[in-house]
């Protein structure tokens, strides 16, 4: 269905019924990201949302609407539309930053979190303008190469290496959801929701109440070292280090990973 917020439309495909469970989808993902775990989350009422810039949702022109305290506003106004007080919340790296970011700006909406691969920001304003200098030169690349360009460079970067292992099939399913987003949406996202814009939630980490599962692949060492630091900051989480897995955890073993945000999920 297609949802209208501040004049933007959102792409949101809800299934099932039961308890709510909010999805956001990674940097270059959709909706698409999630759909193979329909059948094993079919006891939710799930959620599932193209954030802005990505999927079937606008890729409008203004930066301002790409941030992550805008997404998170969005976020409140879908679940009210869908009569939604309280979710389970799901968010893959840049949509784990998302879902991170909603559960400290609307906590009363989460009812527990669940961060794959996810980090609550940069910590220093250096780092911070580092990051948002790349970001930026990386957008203006995609602007001026195009998207196929964007793809084949963002496939081979190091964070992504263990996906190489991947049968033929699901790495082409992956590039075919990476080839189906615009120019304007990927830069945009870049430029108001990327690491370097957003603000360090580091500080925020330990006034979350809710339940948080923290997500790891332990063939991404840098994640796992986030993971083990933010454990010890969330007053509620558990935190555990996925075998044979790389950053996105959800394609390299989705079986472990569906099992897991069930059972997470049964216990709070």
């Amino acid at each position: 269905m297609k949802l209208s917020v501040n004049g933007v439309f959102y792409h949101v495909d809800v299934q099932g019924k039961g308890e709510p469970l909010l999805l956001l989808h990674g940097f270059t993902g959709s909706s698409e990201t999630w759909k193979t775990f329909y059948t094993q989350w079919k006891h939710y009422r799930l959620i599932n949302i193209d954030i802005i810039g990505h999927g079937q949702t606008d890729s409008p022109s203004y930066v301002h609407l790409y941030t992550m305290e805008s997404m998170c506003e969005v976020i409140t106004c879908i679940l009210r539309q869908l009569n939604v007080s309280k979710a389970h919340v799901l968010g893959y790296s840049m949509g784990g930053r998302l879902a991170l970011s909603f559960a400290t700006f609307y906590p009363q909406f989460v009812q527990s979190l669940i961060l794959e691969s996810a980090s609550p920001g940069l910590e220093t304003e250096i780092e911070r303008e580092h990051r948002r200098q790349s970001d930026e030169a990386l957008a203006q690349e995609i602007e001026l190469k195009g998207i196929e360009s964007f793809v084949n460079q963002w496939e081979n970067i190091p964070l992504f290496a263990s996906q190489k292992k991947l049968p033929a099939n699901t790495q082409q399913h992956i590039r075919q959801e990476r080839l189906q987003q615009t120019e304007r949406g990927l830069a945009n996202s870049l430029r108001g929701m990327g690491t370097g814009v957003q603000k360090s939630l580091w500080n925020e980490l330990q006034a979350v109440d809710a339940p948080v599962l923290l997500l790891a692949g332990d063939e991404d060492q840098k994640f796992c070292q986030i993971a083990m630091k933010m454990e010890k900051l969330l007053p509620k989480s558990t935190k555990k280090i996925i075998s044979r897995a790389g950053h996105a955890i959800h394609v390299e073993q989705p079986q472990i990973f569906g099992t897991i945000v069930n059972e997470f999920i049964s216990t709070t």
